[in-house]
């Protein structure tokens, strides 16, 4: 089925979501995306599968023009998608999950098991998509829940597959089983459009790959092209997509985590037994799959959580037990993983954001009362410094792009003497100029001989980042290893493999994305 889309055009208010947009879609192919966070690529995959609505243009299917409305409209077109956050009912089978919607019954109107497991069987087999039909979703691993996704609109008969961002949540080792899952779409005659932003995996699966920057296509071309030339067509510019930095020197550990457990809010044992230390002047990278304990870990190193038990010891001083404004006194610097809701106070103005932390201390007040004066010098200062685009220190933070937003939070953080940096998804949805500008910062607090922790699920910023990697799997750390480790290794140690066993097995079965990065 041929997919053609001729000036299709979205409008959020006066905001162009998508720019008069031509693309065509050729049976058979897989077709990649790209573009950063808020490109425009997830609006234009909305409208085509009727989630939206366009302002101008139109959508064909083998040259006859589509006017739908709603998914299951796209859906009887046979366009199926697989949403970046899952759309499936955990307490479900996968057999429940594959035909919810479509449900074959029989009896009192009870579902047919058997026709459903012989479905989700047959497609399992013609795909190559291994999935038990009678495993729970809420009892398999990520990288089978995206396969029960893909079994759904199959299960559909979709002609035309959409994934969006599907490697947000996986492993090298589901990636790279993902890409088998497509090519074997794709032989048997599927259209698949991939989004991403990540560069490496266009090139592994690609047969085309359209770029798209603020809206518009800025280009098609093929998977030969070199990273950064595809970094370029993103952004508009030259990019220096490696970081740039000289060999860690670091000194005593600042940062001593020992024994350190976690409960959750549901009373689950989300940091388990985690012991490790960070020095001055280095950075720690945290690596894993999203839900593994980083987010609880890295609450309780600023005292955000209650810590069931362990300790935590920043420059000699024990820090369990301590409020939040202990240990930021204490010299901690936080960049939160969500910047829109932890980060900063989206109605305050750049200055006030300046010193959300600082605000009961001279120069910013005095006897009591702030002292605006040294509140906007400061403001002049950080904007030119962190190079943060506004019209006005007087400009509430809401109204800044996200890199600028990111730029806030940064600037505040590093404007006082540290002790320890904690940076938590430190570029999510950035473009990759601020992603550069981000990582150069990060790097610099190093060189001053901060200890650093970074927590990212994107593993390329972990490697280049980091003087050690520690990977956590489901609360515990499955063990700390140099920058220099294989992804292949590094992918089944955040799939809970042990250390030395990920290293042999890594060794012994290659993935496509590690052949890519050992050729880089």
């Amino acid at each position: 089925m041929k997919l053609e889309l001729r000036g299709l055009t979205k409008r959020f208010g006066s905001l162009v979501a998508n720019d008069h947009i031509d693309l065509t879609f050729e049976p058979g192919e897989i077709h990649c995306l790209l573009g950063e966070n808020g490109a425009g690529k997830s609006t234009l995959m909305n409208m085509l599968y009727g989630l939206l609505r366009p302002d101008e243009g139109e959508i064909l299917l083998d040259g006859r023009p589509m006017t739908y409305g709603s998914p299951g409209q796209a859906i009887a077109a046979g366009i199926g998608m697989v949403h970046q956050h899952f759309m499936l009912v955990p307490v479900f089978t996968v057999a429940e999950n594959v035909v919810l919607g479509r449900e074959r019954t029989r009896g009192l109107g009870l579902l047919d098991q058997r026709a459903a497991r012989r479905l989700v069987r047959e497609l399992s087999d013609r795909y190559g998509l291994a999935v038990d039909p009678d495993a729970k979703v809420e009892d398999i691993p990520v990288g089978v829940q995206q396969r029960v996704e893909i079994l759904k609109a199959l299960a559909n008969e979709a002609k035309i597959l959409i994934l969006d961002e599907p490697t947000a949540v996986l492993t090298p080792q589901e990636i790279d089983e993902l890409i088998e899952v497509m090519r074997a779409l794709k032989a048997a005659g599927t259209t698949v459009v991939f989004i991403t932003h990540k560069l490496k995996e266009v090139r592994a699966i690609a047969d085309r790959i359209t770029v798209i920057r603020r809206g518009a296509v800025v280009g098609t071309v093929s998977p030969q092209a070199s990273e950064s030339e595809l970094a370029e067509l993103m952004v508009g510019r030259p990019v220096q997509l490696r970081v740039d930095k000289d060999p860690a020197t670091p000194t005593d550990p600042k940062l001593v985590v020992d024994g350190l457990n976690v409960v959750d809010s549901q009373g689950f044992l989300a940091v388990d037994d985690v012991s490790f230390q960070v020095r001055g002047g280095e950075v720690l990278g945290i690596a894993g799959v999203q839900g593994n304990g980083q987010t609880e870990l890295v609450q309780a190193l600023l005292g955000l959580v209650d810590v069931a038990s362990g300790s935590v010891r920043l420059a000699g001083r024990e820090l369990a037990g301590a409020t939040p404004r202990e240990h930021l006194d204490a010299g901690i610097g936080y960049i939160p993983e969500d910047r829109s809701h932890d980060g900063f106070v989206g109605s305050f103005s750049v200055a006030e954001n300046l010193i959300l932390d600082l605000f009961q201390r001279e120069p910013f007040a005095r006897h009591g009362s702030l002292s605006p004066a040294a509140i906007r010098a400061n403001a002049d200062h950080r904007v030119e410094e962190f190079d943060v685009r506004t019209q006005s220190v007087d400009t509430p933070v809401s109204s800044l792009s996200g890199g600028n937003q990111q730029k806030v939070v940064l600037a505040r953080e590093l404007s006082r003497p540290l002790e320890l940096l904690i940076a938590a998804q430190p570029t999510r949805g950035l473009d990759v100029g601020s992603i550069e500008f981000v990582h150069r910062r990060i790097v610099a607090e190093r060189d001053q001989g901060t200890a650093v922790v970074i927590v990212s699920t994107e593993l390329e910023e972990v490697v280049a980042l980091s003087d050690r990697i520690a990977v956590m799997y489901r609360g515990r750390l499955v063990g700390i290893v140099d920058p220099d480790t294989s992804w292949d290794q590094l992918g089944l140690m955040m799939a809970g493999v042990p250390l030395e066993q990920a290293a042999h097995e890594a060794e012994e079965n290659p993935t496509t994305l590690g052949a890519l990065e050992d050729a880089s």
